[in-house]
């Protein structure tokens, strides 16, 4: 399986959506790729997208920004050269990214931030995650006869919309960390919308294949479809509500949105969706607050990867996964060899047990978070993967921990979608957060000019398996478990990776492969982020279509996995640091990376 990375990069770039699998937990239209090339890109942004065209990193000396969308980029960019920290960025990013890229994230939707601050040394996690509203009972997602609703039965409409965070976390980060004038952080994403923006091919053609669901609702059919013809690659799109928005939280902070005519906008849309009404209140929303949670870091190697706890799963799994590798030498079987991705399989679907078995938001059922990632535990559970063949089977382990709780497996299901944005300030401030309204599209409610999540479907469906509570059932004002795992990896105490990627549950094996990608193979930030797809969560191994990863099916197979070919839709941005900055954009998606 020979890794020539800049014939795959375009290959990548251009695979047919028709190479996907329509697969049960494939059906969201979030498997559009990258187009060969943007229309109407600045000179600098079309230098980062020949560069990763090339399948070169980008490099920089001061700073330095890597998110889903050039118009969020160069925000970001115009920010950082004006003297803002990586926070200051982050806040004109994602405004950006609301607009332009609105089907993964934005106002209605919620983040995880992992921040490392330079002057402290201290790396501090913040959880703007959304919550289930006061009235929600377990037995949301279930119809009449305590059966789960089918998926987008539960997705499409109000029923799924939890409290967003993001506005509230965007407002918190900038508060701790920002020196910029907040006022001033919106001023793109303003004009933009009133102006009018491109729009994307990945919008675009994700518009058009999602027509059903969109159309359900008049606010959401009106912006996507004008004059009832989908928007297409390359209009001009203006939205004007999501301009005013924007005004008012530049004036008046996120309690504009969270309380007045913003928040009775947003409850209206959830409790009236035809249908399928939901039961947020304008109560939930007043009260909604961002959490600074305990960071969870892993030693690998030399290095210490640091992300995002409970109710992320995120940094627990990829920590399980990369502490049980790091007895095996994966630097001498090298990124061709099969023996690597049976390791890197089987791993996963280890952590991935006790995922399902443990891991929901800590503030409603207890976590064994420490023992989860013990060096004693994954050095036994690693004893697992010492044979030569795939695992006939894996079952949750037994973590050391202070409570005697039995949880039943969780069967939540998690579709790609989301957004990832990392930053590297002049004074050495790293950012690295993942930003989602979960599904592609959300609930397809639209407020106020921007769309409202379907959070809540990230709870298991089914609060008890055969008379055991499942830890992420629905429970009012919870925070449903999440996958997404932004990270950010030390090295003698110091950031030396800024890390993340969308993806559903695929998340945790995207951040890990290029992890390893990048601290065992020698592979540049940009060959890591472009790195041919190997994903098992469950048993069956998920190999990335059109590429050389395809070539590892029959020696995993023989080692007695089942293989799936199918594209797997990353959108990993990540900076490393060093004596330069060098960033890397996915090649299978729409985004840069630029520095100074």
């Amino acid at each position: 399986m020979p890794l020539d990375l800049r014939p795959l990069v375009l290959a990548i770039g251009l695979a047919s959506p028709a190479l996907a699998q329509q697969t049960a937990d494939a059906v969201a239209p979030e498997e559009a790729t990258a187009p060969a090339t943007l229309a109407g890109l600045s000179p600098a942004a079309q230098a980062a997208w020949d560069t990763k065209a090339a399948g070169q990193p980008t490099q920089a000396q001061d700073w330095m920004v890597a998110a889903a969308n050039p118009l969020a980029v160069e925000t970001g960019a115009r920010v950082l050269r004006e003297g803002g920290t990586a926070a200051d960025a982050m806040v004109a990013v994602q405004a950006v990214l609301g607009l332009v890229e609105p089907q993964s994230s934005g106002l209605g939707g919620g983040a995880f931030l992992v921040w490392y601050d330079a002057a402290s040394g201290e790396v501090t996690t913040l959880d703007g995650r959304e919550t289930a509203p006061l009235a929600a009972t377990p037995r949301l997602f279930q119809d009449e006869t305590g059966e789960p609703l089918g998926f987008f039965d539960a997705v499409v409409g109000g029923r799924s919309v939890g409290t967003p965070g993001t506005p509230a976390l965007m407002e918190e980060a900038h508060r701790r960390w920002g020196t910029a004038n907040w006022p001033g952080l919106f001023t793109e994403a303003i004009a933009l919308a009133e102006d009018g923006f491109t729009v994307s091919p990945r919008l675009a053609e994700l518009v058009a294949g999602d027509a059903d669901r969109l159309g359900r609702f008049p606010a959401t059919t009106d912006y996507f479809y004008p004059g009832g013809t989908a928007i297409a690659a390359g209009d001009i799109l203006t939205n004007i509500a999501y301009a005013d928005t924007l005004r008012q939280i530049a004036a008046g902070g996120a309690r504009a949105f969270y309380e007045g005519p913003i928040a009775e906008d947003i409850v209206t849309a959830v409790r009236t969706a035809a249908g399928n009404p939901g039961v947020l209140s304008t109560t939930d929303l007043a009260l909604y607050e961002v959490k600074e949670r305990p960071a969870v870091c892993v030693g690998y190697r030399v290095h210490e990867v640091c992300g995002m706890g409970p109710p992320s799963s995120g940094a627990l799994t990829v920590g399980q996964i990369l502490g049980m590798l790091g007895s095996y030498d994966l630097a001498a079987l090298g990124a061709e060899a099969p023996e690597a991705w049976r390791l890197i399989g089987d791993a996963s679907r280890i952590a991935f047990a006790d995922r399902g078995r443990y891991m929901a938001d800590s503030d409603f059922v207890p976590v064994p978070t420490e023992g989860l990632v013990a060096p004693a535990y994954l050095s036994d559970r690693a004893q697992l993967l010492s044979g030569d063949d795939a695992l006939p089977e894996v079952a949750p382990g037994t973590p050391e921990w202070d409570h005697a709780l039995l949880w039943a497996d969780d069967q939540a299901l998690e579709l790609p979608s989301t957004s990832h944005i990392s930053i590297v300030d002049s004074a050495g401030n790293a950012l690295s957060m993942t930003t989602t309204i979960e599904n592609a599209f959300g609930s397809r409610l639209m407020a106020r000019g921007f769309l409202l999540n379907n959070e809540l479907t990230d709870f298991s469906f089914r609060s008890h398996s055969d008379g055991v509570p499942i830890a992420n059932r629905v429970e009012p004002g919870k925070r449903p478990r999440s996958s997404m795992a932004p990270s950010i990896v030390l090295t003698d105490g110091a950031p030396s990776l800024v890390i993340g990627s969308p993806g559903g549950s695929r998340i945790i094996g995207y951040v890990a492969q290029a992890i390893i990608a990048w601290a065992d193979w020698g592979m540049d930030v940009q060959q890591a982020v472009a790195l041919p797809h190997g994903v098992n969560r469950f048993g069956t191994f998920d190999l990335e279509a059109g590429t050389p990863a395809e070539a590892l099916q029959a020696p995993l197979e023989a080692m007695g996995f089942e293989v799936s070919i199918r594209e797997l839709n990353s959108g990993l941005h990540a900076i490393a640091v060093g004596d330069v900055l060098q960033g890397g954009a996915d090649p299978r998606r729409e985004g840069i990376a630029m520095g100074e």
